[in-house]
This record gives C-alpha cells, structure tokens and sequence, in this order.
C-alpha cells in the first residue's frame, strides 16, 4: 500500500490538467468541473491498487467521471428557489484579510526588481542579509537599504490607503 501512494500522486501530477479539461467538457462549468475531477479521484485512489493494473488508468478515472455525472443527474434536486433568503450572508472575518494581502502582494509588485527581491527573500524565504548579499551578488549595505526603502514604501502606500496602481 505505500508503494502505491507515489505513483498514484505521479499520476494525477501527469494527467491532472488533461482530467479536468474533460471534466469542464463534460460539466460546462468551473465549480462543477472541479468536483467532479476531485471526486473521480478520490475513488480511483481508494482503487488505485486495482487501477494501475490496467493499461489504461487514465480511462477508469474518465469513465468514473461520466458514471459519477450520469448518477448525479438521475437524483433528484434537493434545492428549492424561494424569493427570498432564508439567511442573509455574513461577511467572513477572513474576507478583509485576503483583499488587504491581495493588496499588499499589488504593492510589492510594484517595487523595482532589486528592492522586491531583497524584501521577499527576507521576509517570505527568512534569509539572513549575507545571504541576500549572495544570492543577489550585492552588498550588505544594499540589502539594508533596499530592504529600508522598500519597507518605507509599503507603510506609505499603506497608510495612505493608495490604490496599487496609483
């Protein structure tokens, strides 16, 4: 069984994108495409000790996404349209995280090259500033004053509330 693990991530690494271009076919939607790719994969998994014995493991999962649409098809809709809501949305507390990191990786982006670079490999990589140094081929004293200004430029923009693009 943990012989089996590798070759089926080899697989879905190898034929991941040409599985979902026919599920998208198949679903003519994004959202449904994506499930119906996880799903056929998750029981060609549990399978897989049978699956790589065929010759064609890229057949099974394709005919289990067909079976999987065709069963969902035949059951019946549990969902009912009614005018109104059951529910208003809430806004998730996570929403405002992710559009003020959108934001900040638009400003990063922004930067000039040398300065982004000094700022990413030290504040997402953690390198140290000789490493910087040696990964750019630039000084110490560079790095600090790349990794200064460009931090300048953030809190500013920041602070300022600027759209990224101006």
């Amino acid at each position: 069984m943990s012989g089996q693990r590798p070759q089926f991530d080899a697989f879905v690494s190898a034929r991941l994108s040409a599985l979902y271009r026919y599920a998208l076919v198949l679903t003519r939607n994004q959202p449904d495409a994506e499930d119906l790719v996880h799903d056929a994969l998750v029981r060609t998994a549990s399978a897989w000790w049978r699956v790589r014995r065929t010759d064609d493991p890229e057949g099974y999962v394709r005919t289990t996404m067909v079976r999987l649409l065709v069963n969902r098809r035949r059951r019946p809709i549990e969902e009912r349209p009614v005018a109104t809501p059951p529910e208003t949305a809430v806004p998730e507390a996570g929403y405002a995280a992710v559009e003020s990191a959108a934001s900040l990786e638009a400003r990063i982006r922004e930067l000039p090259p040398r300065m982004r670079a000094v700022l990413v490999l030290r504040y997402v990589d953690g390198l140290a500033e000789a490493e910087i140094a040696d990964v750019l081929g630039i000084s110490r004293g560079t790095v600090k004053s790349q990794a200064a200004r460009g931090l300048y430029r953030l809190r500013a923009a920041v602070s300022k509330g600027d759209s990224p693009s101006g």
